[in-house]
């Protein structure tokens, strides 16, 4: 038989004796070494994920807010919209009673220039008639007062000459 499959007990001591050095020589220099990495590993992960925990939990505090703020935004947004329509109405609305106040001064004072009008006119009318009168009267006295038949004709020539609209 092959002396690695059937190994004697000198081996096997010799064996034991340098996995047991080794093993002193690795806890002796290597192991806390070792372990010291794998502790500050696991902290370091650790503290990550409390980072990354607390990283999501102000984030969902920063999307609440934000969405707190979107939300007043879009009420600043509907009042101001509100606001302007308002705003608009009422400068039309009084835009077009200044119009109805001045469309109004307007005629009034059309139909007072027209009265005016209309007065001056009837007052050049009767002017022009008492100066017809008078010319007439004028001619009618120029005539001889003694024929009373004759100045009946003239007056009514002179009538008959006269157009009165």
């Amino acid at each position: 038989m092959h002396p690695l499959l059937n190994p004697g007990l000198g081996l096997i001591f010799w064996t034991f004796l340098a996995f047991i050095v080794v093993l002193i020589i690795l806890k002796k220099f290597a192991w806390k070494p070792i372990l010291s990495t794998l502790k500050e590993r696991e902290t370091s992960i650790a503290e990550s994920i409390a980072s990354a925990d607390k990283l999501k939990a102000e984030m969902a505090q920063l999307q609440s807010d934000n969405e707190v703020l979107l939300a007043k935004a879009r009420e600043e947004r509907a009042l101001l919209i509100k606001e302007a329509k308002e705003t608009k109405d009422r400068i039309i609305n009084e835009a077009k009673e200044q119009a109805k106040v001045e469309a109004n001064k307007i005629i009034v004072d059309a139909q007072v220039a027209i009265q005016n009008q209309k007065m001056a006119a009837l007052t050049e009318v009767k002017n022009q008639v008492g100066t017809l009168v008078v010319e007439v009267a004028t001619k009618v006295l120029q005539r001889e007062l003694s024929d009373k038949s004759s100045q009946e004709q003239f007056i009514s020539d002179l009538t008959s000459k006269v157009k009165l609209n």
